[in-house]
């Protein structure tokens, strides 16, 4: 089966893919040379009345939910094409960021129009890479031939649009999602132009078996990843400690002596690993990797020259000096780090109990369970049922969130076919979603934040966009509102 890759982005109302919304979305496939095939993707996609874009967000991407509404089409007609001429055998879904962002976007939209959120991405040979850590473990590891930017601050930087404009790449205009897609594709070429090895190495090492093997090995490995500090390149020599519950591995950085941290009990690991903002205290070096994140993983002997260890910062005497003192008490200290993991899991599902009855978050609980077949089967029919039928659908559905997403799915996407008692209900729902919250609500965080951005935004483009989204959210306040 050929492969090719597919490069996508998306334009979104907010960073939250369970709360937030695409409003734009581009692709471009290509060959396996990175060669264009066919012609670009480049769809709005309309704005639901019960979602509030973040305004600093559409102040980034231009793009106002009139014109979603003016020129989109909705999320049902959106996914059809999506599935029909996209998600095709053998394509490798890449993009910049993606993993982290716009995969999560995807799976939370094709989960709240009945489909799998995951097939897209393994069936049919799919599977999906991401560029940004091939970037970050380039610049780490293989330099040389590319101008490497940094930002005001002097720490380095991987923006997109910061490395096509110090290689002078084309870019017309960031944060546009097709012109990011093109961006995306001429900083791929740059690498597998320049450090054709690495490229074609990480390309195979995206898939789960590939860098689960080198992890379970059990001996120390270079992990690049954007938890570790930029000032190091976000690189840094590693080594499996533990699995955690889910399967994947806790792997400990090999950077710190983690003598400190052996000495504590799962309670005080605990507190160690929580992120806290102006702390002296040591972090817990240890973080979760993800195999089917593509984690940009290689063996420890890419760093064996001095230049490359000056410049992440860490030299293989540290690392065996360290990893000498973790095996004394390496079981011992991977047990406690679970019983830690074991604790905060508790202590998550609590503070989520409340959350899980409200009908209101069903949007947000995909990852609440996967769904069976039987329902899948059902999933089918809806998608493909006319909107007048879909109610005779409902009792065949046996999870709980599919049958409260299914009134929601037929008043986002078939809003004319809604019964006068269903555009009540649907009316409520928006209600409930915009005023919730008393006094600070998210209607009134809306219009506060609007007030707050056009007191400091002068350009005739961003008070403009401003105007935009306050007419905006007062057509879609509820008439009752007073």
């Amino acid at each position: 089966m050929a492969s090719s890759f597919f490069f996508y982005d998306l334009e979104t109302t907010g960073v939250d893919p369970r709360n937030g919304r695409i409003m734009q979305f581009a692709g471009q496939r290509t060959d396996m040379a990175l060669n264009p095939i066919g012609e670009p993707v480049n769809m709005l996609i309309k704005l639901s009345p019960d979602v509030l874009p973040e305004p600093d967000a559409i102040l980034i991407t231009g793009i106002t939910p009139q014109q979603t509404l003016l020129e989109g089409v909705t999320e049902a007609e959106f996914l059809e094409f999506f599935m029909k001429e996209v998600v095709t055998p053998g394509t490798i879904f890449m993009g910049f960021n993606s993993v982290r962002f716009d995969d999560e976007f995807m799976r939370f939209l094709l989960y709240r129009n009945f489909y799998d959120a995951y097939e897209w991405q393994w069936k049919d040979e799919c599977t999906r890479w991401d560029l940004l850590d091939v970037v970050r473990m380039t610049r780490a590891l293989r330099p040389d031939g590319i101008e490497w930017p940094f930002a005001p601050d002097g720490r380095p930087t991987n923006r997109l649009e910061f490395l096509t404009k110090v290689n002078k790449l084309d870019h017309f205009a960031a944060h546009d999602a097709l012109s990011d897609v093109h961006a995306t594709i001429a900083v791929a070429k740059l690498i597998r132009e320049k450090q054709k090895d690495l490229f074609d190495y990480l390309l195979k090492g995206r898939e789960k078996k590939v860098a689960s093997q080198l992890v379970l090995q059990g001996a120390p490995f270079i992990y690049t990843s954007g938890r570790y500090p930029s000032e190091t390149y976000h690189t840094t020599a590693a080594i499996l400690l533990a699995k955690n519950p889910q399967g994947d591995a806790l792997v400990y950085d090999l950077r710190h002596d983690p003598t400190a941290f052996m000495a504590m009990s799962p309670e005080q690991i605990v507190e160690a690993w929580k992120y806290k903002k102006d702390s002296t205290d040591p972090r817990l070096p240890v973080k979760t990797l993800k195999y089917n994140r593509c984690p940009a993983v290689a063996p420890l002997g890419v760093i064996k020259d001095a230049a490359t260890q000056e410049r992440i910062g860490l030299t293989l005497d540290t690392v065996a000096a360290n990893l000498d003192k973790l095996k004394g008490s390496h079981q011992e200290f991977a047990k406690k780090v679970l019983a830690a993991v074991d604790l905060m899991d508790k202590d998550r599902k609590k503070s989520q109990t409340s959350l899980v009855d409200n009908e209101f978050t069903v949007d947000t609980r995909l990852y609440d369970g996967f769904v069976g077949d039987q329902d899948k089967t059902t999933m089918r029919a809806i998608r493909t049922a006319q909107p007048q039928e879909l109610d005779q659908l409902a009792s065949n559905l046996k999870d709980e969130r599919l049958q409260s997403l299914l009134p929601l799915y037929k008043a986002r996407n078939y809003p004319a076919a809604l019964s006068s008692d269903e555009r009540q209900a649907w009316d409520e729902f928006c209600a409930h979603k915009l005023f919730d919250g008393g006094n600070q609500s998210r209607l009134a965080k809306y219009f506060a934040r609007l007030q707050e951005l056009a007191a400091t935004r002068t350009s005739s483009k961003d008070q403009y966009l401003l105007e935009e989204l306050q007419l905006y959210g007062q057509s879609i306040m509820p008439s009752d509102a007073g």
